[in-house]
């Protein structure tokens, strides 16, 4: 089976002294929480590919995670991956990213009506930076759907790929087929990134327990989290904003905890062993 395999880092091809087109990378996801695996990817992705910026884009509606929602509701499944409010998880997205000054957030998938498709964050992003080349971060096991992805034939006519993965992990070609044939050496690179490891549904899953959630998210996130008590109860199927259910005496109904849910892309519960004390974020990002 053909491989993908890691690739070196990219240096600039531009003349000593010339201008090059600015190159600027696109992190979509979920984000639901932000953690500290993101933020080192783009970070390394960053400094591997010389780009100028790198984009954070949180889903509005994620179609496959919405998809499976739906599939629950019809009694196909016991697991209901609902995601949080995306103002929630704009907000901690900007928090987790506000000290590097190569980073940004953007509200292109939020503020587009409908389901979240990568080819209009890319078709929109494309739009704003006319004068740039795009770099779209994603995780590498996403990449081996990529066939499944709306509008996927024009992606890469849009961006470059790069697939971020833990070390050790293989991405198989073969489901790319001939198409892999007829794209440019770097149109799909993969690099590998230890951080990786952390995963918000693990994220999730420990917040739901009253297990600590520090140093796996940016300190402000944990704050965040613990704030608007994200995680703990169950989340409304209208997909509005969310608030927990309280006594009239502010105490959350130990009933009302959500359970753990499964998240492919990105996953805690906030317990009370967080501490909503104020403090100054120390991360140094990405």
């Amino acid at each position: 089976m053909p491989e993908i395999r890691p690739t070196a880092p990219v240096e600039s091809t531009a003349p000593v002294g010339a201008l090059r087109r600015r190159r600027v990378g696109v992190m979509g996801g979920t984000f639901d929480p932000i953690h500290n695996g993101h933020l080192v990817a783009a970070n390394e992705v960053a400094d591997r590919f010389d780009l100028d910026e790198v984009i954070f884009v949180p889903t509005g509606r994620p179609w496959q995670k919405l998809s499976d929602e739906q599939a629950v509701r019809q009694g196909e499944s016991t697991v209901v991956p609902v995601v949080s409010p995306a103002e929630d998880r704009y907000l901690m997205t900007v928090i987790a990213t506000a000290a590097n000054p190569r980073f940004s957030v953007s509200r292109v998938d939020i503020e587009r009506q409908g389901d979240t498709y990568t080819v209009d964050t890319l078709r929109d992003l494309s739009r704003l930076h006319p004068d740039s080349d795009l770099y779209f971060i994603t995780g590498a096991d996403a990449l081996s759907s990529i066939l499944t992805w709306h509008d996927w034939e024009e992606l890469f006519a849009l961006a470059r790929f790069v697939g971020v993965s833990r070390p050790g992990y293989e991405l198989g070609a073969a489901h790319l087929g001939t198409h892999l044939e007829t794209l440019s050496p770097d149109a799909l690179h993969l690099i590998e990134v230890p951080a990786l490891a952390i995963s918000s549904t693990d994220c999730r899953d420990r917040a739901a327990q009253g297990r600590p959630v520090w140093y796996l998210v940016p300190d402000g996130v944990v704050q965040y989290i613990t704030k608007r008590r994200l995680y703990r109860v169950p989340r409304p199927e209208s997909r509005g904003v969310s608030g927990p259910s309280a006594d009239p005496d502010g105490a959350v109904h130990p009933s009302a905890v959500h359970p753990a849910t499964a998240d492919p892309t990105d996953a805690p519960r906030v317990g009370d062993t967080f501490p909503a004390t104020e403090q100054t974020s120390s991360r140094g990002h990405l």
